[in-house]
C-alpha cells in the first residue's frame, strides 16, 4: 500500500517552495532565463479531472510568481478521440479555477507543417526510417525490461526510400496501421522509449481543425517537446510517469533545428483515494453508464465537482497544502472533504431543511396562526445578517429526531422531553401517532411562548436543539446524497477496478421540505445539522434539486499511514 499523504503536513504561512519553484529561482537568478514560460497541454479527447487541477495550478501559478506567463496548448494529436465540445469544457475548466490564458492559446495542430518537416530532417540525417512492422511486431521486436530489442528488417532503409515512403503516407496511399515513422536511436537502450520510438503513424481521420488535410499524426513524445521549443517554453512540467519518456524529450531537442532549448521536470501526480484518476476509466464510467456523465456529482473531473458546489477556491487550497514533490503517495478523501468543509463554513449561508420528513403539531399553538422569526444567516460572519423564518402550528421535522424509549444519551425528542427547536420555542413532546405498521407518523407536542427565540425565561436548560420547517411554508425539493464513488480505497487494488463501484455512491431523496429562502438558492447553503447542498444544474422553479457537497463532518474512520 502506497504511504497515506496527509496534506496539512505541507501547510505554512509563508509563501511555497518547492523543487520546482527552486529551480527556476536558479535559472533566472544565473540568467538562463529573463522571464519564464510555462505551459498547461491537456488532451482534448475528456474532461479535466482534479490530478490536471494540480497541474494547472502549478504551471499557472509559477509563471504569476515569477512573472512569467502560461500557455494553453491542446495536444490535438489523435482525432479519433478528440471533440471541439471538450476544448470548451476544458477552457471553462481553467477560467472556473481561477487562471487566464490571455493570448497564449495554442494548439499541436497548429504545429502540424513544421513537425513533418522535422520528421524530414530526421529521415535526411539517418536518425529516423519508416517501418512496415505491425504493432504486434513491433512489441516483439522492441524486447523486455531485461532483454533487449532486435532491429526491424527495414531499419536500414535508404533516406531516399523512407522519404518516399512517408511522403505517401501522408498523401493517404496506406491503410492505417501498415507503416509508421520510427526514430532511429538504440534497440538495447535499457530505457524501453529509446528503442527506435514511433513518431507517425497512419490515421485517415478528419480532424477538428485541419478536417481531411491530414492522414498521418504525430505521436505524442514528437509533438511535446517540439511544441514547447516552437513556444519558447523554459520549463516543461510534467507528471513522474514522463520521467521515463525525457530522455527522448531531450533526444529529440538535441537532434532537430528547434528554435528553443525546454527543459522537462516531472512531479509526482495526485493520487487520491476512493476514485479513479485515469481520463481513460472515467470515460469508461460514462461511456458504460456507470455515471449520468463528465459532469456527475459523484465524478472527480472538475465539471462533477463543479456540480456539486465544491468551489474553485477550496480546489486550489487543497493542491497548496499537497506541495509540489517526486514522492508518490494516495491522499485521503477525507482532506479535501475538510478543506471543502473549511471553505464553505466562512462562506455558505445557512437555511433549514428537512429530508426524511415526520410531521410536528403544536398543539397549544393557535390553529391558523403564523409568525416570522429571526434566523442568523452565518454564525461566523455577522455582517451576513438575518433572515425571516415562518413559523406555524404544524412542522416537520427529522424523523430520526425522535425516539422511542430513548436512551439518556439521546438529546432529542422522545415523550416528555423537551428540546429547543431552532431560533423559535422550547417544545416537549406529549404524544406520537403511529401506523397499523407502528410507524411513528406524527408527533404531538406542547411549546413554551415565553422561550421565543429559543431562549429560556427562567434560565432552565435543555438538552438539544432540533431544526424544522413550517408545513403550511415548506417549498418541496429533491436532494441527492452523494458518497464515494469507490467502495475501495485504491480502486482494482485487489479485484477488477469497476467490481469496486460503491453501490450506496447516490442516495435519492425524493421528497424533502425546505424553509422558503430555498427557493431561489444560486450558491451553495448549509442545510443546518445536514451538511452543505448546492442547486443542481437542472434545478427548476417548482422543480428544486439540490446535491450534497459535503457533509458537515467527517465520521468515516482515518485510514492509517
Amino acid at each position: 500500500m502506497t504511504d497515506t499523504q496527509n496534506p496539512d503536513d505541507n501547510e505554512t504561512d509563508a509563501a511555497p517552495r518547492d523543487f520546482i519553484r527552486d529551480r527556476i529561482s536558479a535559472d533566472i537568478e544565473s540568467g538562463q532565463h529573463a522571464a519564464i514560460v510555462t505551459r498547461f497541454p491537456p488532451e482534448p479527447n475528456g474532461h479535466l479531472h482534479i490530478g490536471h487541477a494540480k497541474s494547472i495550478c502549478l504551471n499557472f501559478g509559477v509563471a504569476d510568481e515569477f512573472g512569467g506567463t502560461c500557455n494553453l496548448r491542446f495536444d490535438d494529436t489523435n482525432p479519433a478521440r478528440e471533440d471541439e465540445s471538450y476544448i470548451r469544457a476544458i477552457q471553462d475548466d481553467v477560467r472556473w479555477l481561477g487562471f487566464d490564458w490571455g493570448d497564449n492559446l495554442f494548439y499541436a495542430s497548429d504545429n502540424f507543417e513544421q513537425l513533418y518537416a522535422w520528421a524530414q530532417h530526421l529521415i535526411e540525417n539517418g536518425l529516423a526510417y519508416v517501418d512496415d512492422l505491425s504493432a504486434d511486431e513491433m512489441r516483439e521486436y522492441r524486447g523486455t525490461l531485461t532483454e533487449p530489442g532486435r532491429p526491424s528488417p527495414h531499419r536500414g532503409r535508404t533516406a531516399a526510400e523512407s522519404l518516399d515512403l512517408f511522403a505517401r503516407m501522408r498523401a493517404g496511399e496506406f491503410e492505417d496501421g501498415a507503416k509508421v515513422l520510427r526514430a532511429k536511436i538504440d534497440m538495447a537502450s535499457g530505457n524501453i522509449n529509446l528503442r527506435d520510438p514511433v513518431l507517425y503513424r497512419i490515421l485517415r481521420a478528419d480532424h477538428p481543425r485541419t478536417g481531411d488535410a491530414w492522414r498521418i499524426y504525430p505521436t505524442y513524445d514528437f509533438a511535446h517537446g517540439q511544441s514547447d521549443a516552437i513556444e519558447g517554453i523554459t520549463h516543461s512540467l510534467c507528471t513522474l510517469e514522463f520521467e521515463d519518456h525525457r530522455p527522448l524529450y531531450d533526444w529529440l531537442i538535441d537532434n532537430l533545428p528547434v528554435p528553443a532549448r525546454p527543459r522537462q521536470y516531472e512531479f509526482s501526480r495526485l493520487n487520491l483515494g476512493h476514485t479513479v484518476l485515469s481520463k481513460r476509466r472515467l470515460s469508461q464510467l460514462v461511456e458504460e453508464g456507470h455515471v449520468t456523465g463528465w459532469d456527475d456529482p459523484r465524478m472527480p473531473t472538475v465539471t462533477g465537482l463543479r456540480r456539486r458546489g465544491v468551489p474553485p477556491e477550496a480546489i486550489r487550497d487543497f493542491i497548496g497544502r499537497l506541495g509540489i514533490t517526486k514522492s508518490d503517495g494516495l491522499v485521503e478523501m477525507s482532506y479535501l472533504e475538510n478543506t471543502i468543509r473549511e471553505h464553505l463554513n466562512q462562506t455558505a449561508p445557512r437555511r433549514m431543511g428537512v429530508l426524511d420528513p415526520i410531521k410536528l403539531v403544536i398543539e397549544n399553538y393557535p390553529e391558523g396562526e403564523t409568525e416570522e422569526l429571526d434566523g442568523l444567516n452565518n454564525p461566523t460572519d455577522e455582517s451576513a445578517g438575518t433572515r425571516k423564518i415562518p413559523f406555524g402550528r404544524e412542522l416537520y421535522v427529522e424523523r430520526d429526531d425522535y425516539m422511542d424509549d430513548a436512551p439518556n444519551k439521546f438529546r432529542r425528542l422522545t415523550i416528555g422531553r423537551e428540546v429547543r427547536l431552532r431560533f423559535a420555542y422550547f417544545v416537549t413532546c406529549t404524544d406520537v401517532i403511529k401506523d397499523a405498521e407502528g410507524n411513528v407518523t406524527e408527533l404531538r407536542c406542547t411549546y413554551d411562548p415565553e422561550s421565543r427565540g429559543g431562549d429560556s425565561p427562567d434560565g432552565r436548560k435543555v438538552r438539544g436543539t432540533i431544526h424544522w420547517v413550517s408545513v403550511a411554508h415548506a417549498v418541496t425539493a429533491e436532494v441527492r446524497l452523494y458518497d464515494h464513488l469507490f467502495a475501495a480505497e485504491e480502486p482494482g487494488k485487489e479485484r477488477d477496478w469497476l467490481e469496486d463501484l460503491n453501490p450506496a455512491s447516490l442516495e435519492v431523496r425524493d421528497t424533502c421540505f425546505l424553509e422558503p429562502a430555498l427557493a431561489d438558492a444560486d450558491g451553495v447553503v448549509q442545510f443546518e445539522r445536514l451538511g452543505y447542498f448546492a442547486p443542481d444544474t437542472n434545478s427548476a422553479p417548482g422543480a428544486l434539486l439540490f446535491n450534497r457537497t459535503v457533509s458537515l463532518r467527517d465520521s468515516r474512520p482515518k485510514a492509517k499511514g
